[in-house]
């Protein structure tokens, strides 16, 4: 591939709800720029961007891949995004990396969900977009729904500049509403599509839309405004300058249509990109100095700046960074400035990958988008410019992960692997966390969703060799008492020679909430000799650590030894930790034991229509509603308070209920006394796994 200097560059983010078409558009577009010599078929796992084997399993895109073709003298980056919520990280890397976007909306399904959070996040950035009405030949296809269904959700903004002819099996082409000219299919399926003369059944509609058109695109230019007051006729080229504004502006979004599998409307989707949207030669990108905090800027022509966006984790190749180019220019064998960690890398080759494809490059210049291999030190988020002109961009946000379950080697041996795999999965997925649970020395992973888990799962065994076990994580429970008690624990044991004996009196008692442990040594007298007090704290430690009823550790209590005996001969530490032991567990049995659980605080967004149905879902798990808030017009957010052992799947149940909408955030609380009803059922089954595994 030859070079291409900002102004004949273009980076572009296709977004849609999963089954839109995102995929089967991107490899359309790569067959008319001839940069692939055949149309693969997701159905098929022959398309160039999803090439991992869980993709092609699946029938869906998982990861984000690169597009990169030549098309009228000027290199498009498209990145195939994926569709689905687990892969939300995908979607918000790619768009810090793009120029612009390309959202596909199904004309049968119309505006789903993911979409309406993908516009969202685009909306966030500020990003230029380009909508494309895909499936035009699918059954129950409907163009004008759709546009009004776009209308009612996102404004007046979205304007058609494309017509179909035709819908579902009688889809024939489009009408180009800026030159007023039909497009049809040709024959051979990469050429031009063939113009033609608006066909007259269709004349009325397009004129008027055109007026339509004409009036939107005169507001994005005071020249073009006057002009049309004055009412002077706006050329072709008029036009288009007006939706270069304006789409530049955020004040119109274009709106097209077509059918990927027929290559219908694809050409012109590129001709699009290249007319419509804005090269990053005249975009203005902002950073702050990592020293003082200031607003740092760029443009192209600027010294070298560059944003990871992505990494992924080859087996064979190493760590791959995704790096896109904002100002200045990078070639390979050359040394860079890591400002987020401080660090100077080297880098080796640069190559795009085209899929799986790599392509090497000579140099790149801003707007471009390059991978580089084995960087020691470099992550996503990272910013990489000169050391000399130091700055960082904002880091990526990503959705914390919700959805948990506890993970462990299937085969013996493959502990050690194990930890190696997940750092590397962690490394490449910024919404994919692994924590240790000291308590139920259990190995947990978090993702978005289940889906996400078993990918990771998947992963592991493909590119690590590692076959794991995914299972629900265990519950921290606690054991407490609730009443006091003094208690007495003698071990007294003579088998020829010296003997054992210890003997002590402790008292029990209930401390608030969150205390812990406290011991008290209140002996007087010498009843016990201070060299094994010790020892008697020691054995008491050991048995609130095992707890009384299903195994838990105690807590929140305080033990007060005041009193005992000993003998000079028979008399030894472990004989005292032994008594101390005997007597914690017979004490705490006499003081009231209670079973504690965690409780945390969630706060979940979601959509005003769905507020009773996670009301009614959140009391079916012990929730206590703390209170509602709006956020936004038609939507606020939940405060509950929820046990833990009810809210390890939630992200799934959630996802039912709002149809998508709805996320949350989860906090440790505190712990609560778990119902008695509720408790003995925990404890049976805590009793029934001990005896199991002995």
């Amino acid at each position: 591939m030859k070079e291409y200097r900002s102004d004949k560059l273009r980076s572009v983010g296709i977004v849609a709800h999963g089954g839109a078409g995102k995929t089967s558009v991107a490899e359309a577009l790569l067959f008319n720029a001839g940069a692939i010599t055949r149309i693969g078929r997701v159905d098929d796992g022959t398309t160039t961007t999803d090439f991992e084997p869980e993709e092609i399993k699946r029938k869906v895109t998982i990861s984000a891949a690169l597009a990169p073709c030549e098309w009228r003298d000027h290199k498009i980056n498209f990145i195939d995004t994926p569709g689905y919520a687990d892969f939300v990280g995908e979607v918000k890397s790619t768009l810090r990396a793009v120029d612009s976007t390309l959202v596909v909306v199904c004309a049968a399904s119309g505006v789903e969900v993911e979409t309406e959070k993908a516009w969202q996040y685009i909306s966030e950035l500020n990003l230029p977009r380009i909508v494309f009405i895909n499936k035009m030949d699918r059954e129950n296809a409907d163009f004008y729904n759709v546009i009004q269904e776009m209308k009612d959700k996102f404004g007046s903004i979205i304007l058609p500049i494309q017509l179909p002819i035709g819908a579902e099996e009688n889809f024939k082409g489009i009408i180009d509403l800026v030159r007023m000219k039909a497009i049809l299919p040709s024959p051979s399926q990469r050429s031009q599509g063939a113009e033609a003369d608006i066909p007259e059944d269709l004349r009325e509609m397009a004129l008027e839309l055109r007026q339509k058109l004409i009036e939107v695109v005169a507001e994005s230019d005071d020249d073009l405004l006057a002009k049309y007051l004055d009412g002077e006729e706006l050329s072709d080229d008029e036009i288009k300058i007006g939706l270069v504004k304006g789409v530049f502006q955020g004040n119109i979004i274009p709106v097209m249509c077509g059918a990927a599998y027929k290559n219908i409307g694809i050409q012109e989707i590129m001709n699009a990109v290249l007319d419509y949207t804005p090269s990053s030669e005249a975009s203005r990108f902002l950073g702050t100095h990592p020293v003082s905090k200031e607003i740092v800027e760029r443009k192209a022509s600027d010294g070298f700046s560059a944003l990871v966006f992505k990494t992924t984790a080859d087996p064979f190749v190493g760590r791959l960074s995704y790096i896109r180019i904002f100002s200045g220019a990078m070639k390979p064998d050359s040394m860079i400035y890591n400002a987020s960690k401080e660090k100077t890398e080297r880098i080796g080759n640069l190559f795009t990958l085209r899929g799986k494809h790599q392509e090497p490059l000579n140099i790149i210049y801003a707007g471009d988008i390059a991978v580089v291999a084995k960087l020691q030190e470099t992550g996503t988020g990272d910013t990489l410019c000169e050391k000399d002109k130091p700055m960082i961009f904002e880091p990526i946000t990503y959705p914390k992960p919700m959805f948990t379950m506890s993970i462990e080697a299937k085969n013996k041996g493959d502990e050690d692997k194990i930890g190696n795999a997940l750092n590397r999965l962690m490394d490449e997925d910024k919404t994919f966390k692994v924590v240790k649970n000291v308590e139920t020395k259990q190995l947990l992973i978090s993702g978005i969703g289940e889906l996400h888990t078993d990918i990771m799962a998947e992963r592991m065994k493909r590119k690590f060799g590692v076959d794991v076990i995914l299972s629900d994580p265990k519950v921290p429970y606690r054991e407490t008492i609730r009443g006091s008690v003094k208690v007495e624990g003698k071990h007294k044991k003579q088998s020829g020679g010296h003997g054992q004996y210890g003997h002590v009196w402790l008292q029990l008692d209930p401390l608030p909430m969150g205390t812990n442990f406290e011991f008290v040594d209140s002996i007087f007298g010498g009843a016990v000799p201070r060299q094994y007090i010790p020892a008697v704290e020691k054995g008491v430690r050991e048995a609130l650590v095992g707890g009384i009823l299903g195994g838990y550790p105690m807590v929140d209590v305080k033990v007060t030894l005041y009193d005992g005996s000993y003998h000079n001969v028979d008399s030894s530490e472990m004989a005292f930790k032994i008594a101390s032991t005997m007597a914690l567990r017979k004490g705490a049995l006499q003081a009231k034991p209670a079973l504690l659980e965690p409780i945390c605080n969630v706060n979940i967004n979601v959509p005003d229509s769905f507020m009773g149905d996670v009301i009614a879902d959140l009391n079916g798990k012990r929730g206590r509603i703390q209170g509602m808030e709006p956020i936004t017009k038609g939507a606020g957010v939940i405060k509950a308070q929820v046990p833990m052992s009810e809210m390890f799947r939630y992200a799934i149940d959630l996802r039912s209920i709002t149809q998508g909408r709805g996320h949350f955030d989860l906090n440790f609380s505190h712990y609560e006394e778990v119902p008695q009803r509720i408790a003995e059922m925990i404890i049976a089954t805590s009793k029934k796994e001990k005896n199991e595994e002995h």
